[in-house]
């Protein structure tokens, strides 16, 4: 794992700030990577911490030789601990990581994937805590993706492993400075662009990626969106300066149009914000719509997003309010209309649909719904085609890892409107996560359709008493019927029994009734 000096395999850097017992799940992980002695270091960058923070990492660094501590001035944001980190760091690889924590294993795999596809980057699968995550990039392993041919604009975070020498040949480093957000974005985007090779390592968990339930980390705090705003044009000027491909581009401009710009303006997150500074969110949004987003990018993304993008350009704020009160009574429903086991292997077959509030979901003929906001959308919007999909996801209850099945999907538009999603998923117990299956799964629908990707719980568990062993499916819903039949027969046995009692009452002599 090493080079044949003392170089370790992976440095691993974490920026720290008041963390407290936070680190303790990263710490606890630290031991069970797969590395041998002497196969990682780790680097704690700490930025003048208030708390009992450097005493903890000062008790780590006492009792593991293979950690080290950066004493830093406060600075108020990750960048400058990390660039100082990296500085520090002897690997042969680095790994960018908070207050998170590593899968088993995860840094040996990681490695490995990277020295047998002579990596630059090498993307592992993350596990979301109570904050999202990419999903879509995470289907398949990738080892040859790029911006053009595979999602990898929906994971802009730093906490990927990275060829320590690839970052220096490039002088790739976290900005700082102001304007202080998206600095990971700003980073990530050059990576891509001037990455040799990258990998997408989805078939173990390597980072639980964690929002903490405090939000006591300095980027949850609510953003300024004027600076907010400068940094994605920062972003978007290091993508410009770097002229890649138009397939690339547009991949990157459409992520940040759709997560960092749109968003922010639709359903639940623009009616929980406050509404100046939704109104501020608003502006700046539709003058980047204008200024700086191309109309090839904007008619690249799903119908619901083109009308939010031309409502904000317009600036129309009370009707993307509006859209928005009806855009949350939007939910994904869906049935299981069969399931049966074969051995290892489970066959679910789902059928799903959108409803809005008591109704189900209507589509006109340009495949773009019925909204409740006259002329919302502009001229040419249209379904993209083979846009809308069920999957069929199954997640472990223990760890929250989820995988998507393969399925055979068909959608089927109705005379009224209504769009149906039929969708059959087969999966081999023996197979699915290397055979590690041995737990609870939950099964779920996701209804991709027009903007939207809802999840829609189904009436299965699926337990595995051991890895690779044959599922033991728990539907409800004959648990129910059984149930129902079971009062049913209890019922007509005590009127029976109450019938015949009555029966033998009237049959007997007066002396016994007496």
């Amino acid at each position: 794992m090493s080079d044949g000096t003392d170089r370790p395999a992976v440095s691993v850097v974490v920026p720290t700030y008041n963390c407290g017992a936070h680190l303790d799940p990263l710490v606890a992980s630290l031991s069970r990577q797969g590395l041998p002695p002497g196969g990682y270091e780790v680097i704690f960058a700490d930025d003048g911490s208030t708390d009992g923070t450097p005493q903890r990492l000062d008790e780590l660094a006492a009792a593991d030789p293979h950690v080290r501590v950066l004493r830093l001035p406060h600075s108020g944001w990750p960048s400058r601990p990390r660039n100082q980190g990296l500085e520090q760091a002897r690997g042969e690889y680095v790994f960018f990581a908070d207050d998170d924590w590593f899968g088993d294993e995860a840094l040996a795999r990681l490695h490995s994937c990277a020295r047998a596809h002579d990596a630059d980057i090498v993307v592992g699968r993350m596990i979301g805590h109570r904050r999202g995550v990419p999903r879509e990039l995470f289907r398949e392993n990738r080892f040859d993706a790029t911006l053009a041919n595979a999602p990898l604009a929906d994971s802009m975070t730093c906490h990927k492993l990275f060829r320590r020498s690839f970052l220096d040949r490039h002088g790739l480093r976290f900005p700082e400075g102001h304007p202080r957000r998206l600095e990971d974005h700003r980073l990530m985007a050059a990576a891509y662009l001037l990455a040799e090779r990258i990998c997408v390592l989805a078939d173990h968990p390597c980072y639980h990626h964690a929002r903490r339930e405090d939000a006591g980390n300095v980027t949850a705090t609510r953003m300024d969106p004027a600076e907010y705003y400068a940094a994605l044009r920062a972003a978007m000027d290091i993508v410009d300066a770097h002229r890649p491909p138009a397939a690339a581009r547009l991949r990157l401009h459409r992520r940040w149009l759709r997560k960092e710009m749109l968003n922010r303006l639709r359903g639940q997150a623009l009616l929980s914000a406050p509404e100046p500074w939704a109104g501020q969110v608003a502006d700046e949004v539709g003058q980047l719509v204008k200024e700086r987003v191309a109309p090839e990018a904007i008619a690249g993304v799903p119908p619901m997003y083109q009308v939010i993008a031309h409502l904000a350009a317009q600036g129309r704020m009370a009707d993307l309010r509006r859209l928005a009160e009806w855009d949350v009574s939007v939910r994904a429903h869906a049935a299981v209309d069969r399931w049966q086991v074969e051995g290892r292997t489970l066959t679910v077959a789902v059928s799903a649909h959108l409803r809005a509030g008591d109704e189900p979901l209507r589509f006109d003929d340009r495949g773009l719904p019925v909204l409740p906001v006259a002329e919302a959308a502009p001229d040419g919007v249209v379904m993209r085609a083979g846009g809308a999909r069920t999957d069929v996801v199954i997640r472990r209850r223990e760890t929250r890892e989820e995988f998507f099945l393969p399925v055979d999907a068909t959608t089927e538009p109705a005379a009224d409107g209504r769009v149906c999603h039929r969708s059959t998923a087969t999966v081999d117990f023996a197979a699915l996560d290397g055979g590690r299956t041995r737990g609870t799964w939950e099964v779920r629908a996701r209804v991709i359709q027009a903007g939207w990707a809802l999840d829609a719980n189904l009436p299965l568990v699926v337990r595995c008493a051991a890895d690779g062993g044959p599922p033991r499916v728990e539907d409800p819903r004959r648990l129910r019927a059984r149930i129902r039949r079971a009062v049913r027969r209890i019922r007509d046995r005590a009127l029976g029994r109450t019938a015949r009692a009555g029966s033998r009452s009237h049959d007997r002599p007066a002396a016994a009734r007496r």
